[in-house]
């Protein structure tokens, strides 16, 4: 399973860039997830469905991280933490990149734990557990 879901994650790394660029293919986007997830930040904590919804909701994030500068997203590093023969918790070290004005460019390092499963062929993230996104980008000058 390791092999699969490092990756699935270099797919799913590549995706959010490509859609970063404009360049979004939400059918590849959507099939990264499960019919079901949960998501828990210091925001809240969040149920949802894999549906339209959820493809316009991922559209505007894409837009609104374009929006405020966002050039990429690279994975630092990834480890995982096995829970059965189908689960496991990646946990994902993201550096993102953001252009400023009239400022060099700056890099925040922050870190995703995604429940991901491998039921039939490929995985598919569950779940995700974030820190406070907006008070990182505020502390950067991003927002």
């Amino acid at each position: 399973m390791e092999t699969s879901v490092r990756r699935f994650f270099e797919r799913y790394e590549n995706a959010f860039n490509r859609s970063l660029a404009g360049d979004m293919d939400m059918d590849e986007v959507s099939a990264l997830y499960a019919a079901e997830f949960i998501a828990a930040s210091p925001a809240g904590v969040m149920t949802g469905r894999n549906d339209d919804q959820l493809r316009q909701v991922m559209a505007q994030g894409y837009a609104h991280y374009r929006a405020i500068g966002t050039k990429e997203m690279r994975i630092r590093d990834l480890r995982l933490s096995p829970i059965d023969d189908h689960h496991c918790v990646a946990h994902v070290a993201w550096t993102a990149t953001y252009a400023r004005k009239d400022q060099p460019d700056v890099a925040i390092d922050f870190d995703v734990h995604y429940f991901v499963r491998k039921l039939n062929g490929e995985p598919q993230v569950f779940g995700w557990v974030s820190g406070d996104e907006q008070a990182l980008l505020r502390q950067h000058g991003i927002v």
